[in-house]
């Protein structure tokens, strides 16, 4: 499956035509200000929790939110995944970018790591699950794709990922960015909609083409899904079917495909409360 950046009907950018439902929020643009604690139940001290962003963006993206999740007396570690962001020009693929989540992981020994996946990260965020084994508590996929054994991200759009390998082959081997029309409708001001764009960076082609490596059912991941959308979205078919079967749990946030930028207060404490689980 895939939420393909977010929609089931995709735009050359990688997100369903059309505008969100619902008003457009307005939240502060970055930097955020001075966190205050969130109320809600929390996990025990020290979750590790590892932030990795969506196509384009880097550990940057994550800035709204780290501060919270610190205040709250948790590790965190957002990472910039090779080929983006100011690790821009390391060749890159599907494994380079699970070994980069691994390598995070293990670099720094970490225990009772939330892996926090969003949008396309999912893909190599469930992967990189299976590898970490113990260490790992939870995962969180934020509105984002999960891996399939044997596809890739691009695969499993609607149309096979016929545009988007058009878009790559177009630009030497690289997503291009997306232009600030696309993060309308998103709850995003335009101050966050121009950092978006100024700081993203073309996505290495080939780790939307190269198919992830599962060695067992996603089901047996200790998983939340965050669903960004109105009321009445609805999850892909798999993802419904392991929240359905119980094996996951589904979170709704009534905001855009960015909730890092739109919604952090409230991210920080949904992935909170994940990790207490």
């Amino acid at each position: 499956m895939s939420r393909a950046g977010c929609f089931r009907e995709i735009s050359p950018w990688g997100c369903r035509l059309g505008a969100r439902a619902g008003p457009l929020w307005l939240v502060a643009p970055f930097p955020a200000p001075h966190p205050q604690k969130l109320p809600g139940r929390y996990p025990a001290p020290m979750t590790a929790f590892v932030l990795v962003p969506g196509a384009r963006l880097g550990s940057w993206a994550w800035d709204g939110v780290v501060p919270l999740l610190r205040e709250a007396g948790h590790g965190v570690h957002s990472l910039t995944l090779s080929g983006l962001a100011d690790r821009r020009g390391v060749t890159a693929g599907q494994r380079t970018h699970v070994q980069d989540i691994v390598d995070e992981v293990e670099r720094h020994d970490l225990r009772e790591v939330v892996l926090v996946g969003h949008s396309y990260a999912g893909v190599p965020v469930g992967q990189a699950a299976e590898r970490i084994g113990e260490r790992l508590a939870r995962v969180v996929f934020v509105d984002s794709s999960v891996p399939v054994d044997g596809e890739s991200f691009a695969s499993q759009w609607p149309d096979g990922g016929v545009a988007l390998k058009q878009a790559v082959a177009q630009n030497n081997g690289f997503w291009p960015v997306a232009p600030a029309s696309h993060y309308d409708g998103h709850g995003l001001t335009e101050e966050q909609i121009a950092r978006i764009v100024s700081n993203s960076t073309p996505h290495p082609g080939p780790t939307l083409t190269e198919p992830a490596v599962l060695t067992r059912p996603l089901g047996t991941l200790k998983a939340t899904y965050v669903l960004c959308g109105p009321a009445g979205d609805e999850p892909d078919d798999d993802v419904a079917e392991l929240v359905a079967a119980g094996h996951w749990r589904l979170v709704r946030m009534d905001t855009g495909h960015w909730p890092m930028f739109s919604r952090p207060r409230e991210l920080a404490r949904v992935l909170l409360d994940a990790a207490g689980e």
